[in-house]
């Protein structure tokens, strides 16, 4: 995936009514992850939308939403019993 680029997305929202409106945008683009970061493959362009629907759910004052872009040169490192992905160019977790 040469031209998408590996985001963790995660959020903190106060409002259960704006959390589930921020999970479902989160989904939209996700490609595993769990309650409130997710994984994300994103072009520029996704990456633009995903930050305008984000603004759009959460206030500012009182929620959080964090995206950080991952190294793509980084290793995968895994953890008790679990086991490295077979194909490191896309990593699936579900």
């Amino acid at each position: 995936m040469p031209d998408r680029d590996l985001y963790l997305a995660a959020y903190d929202v106060a409002d259960p009514r704006r959390l589930r409106h921020a999970l479902r945008v989160a989904r939209t683009y996700a490609a595993g992850g769990q309650k409130s970061v997710h994984e994300v493959f994103l072009t520029p362009a996704e990456k633009r939308s995903l930050l305008q629907a984000m603004r759009d759910v959460i206030d500012a004052t009182e929620d959080r939403f964090f995206l950080l872009r991952l190294d793509p040169r980084a290793r995968c490192h895994t953890l008790g019993v679990a086991e490295p992905p077979a194909d490191l160019d896309f990593l699936y977790v579900g």
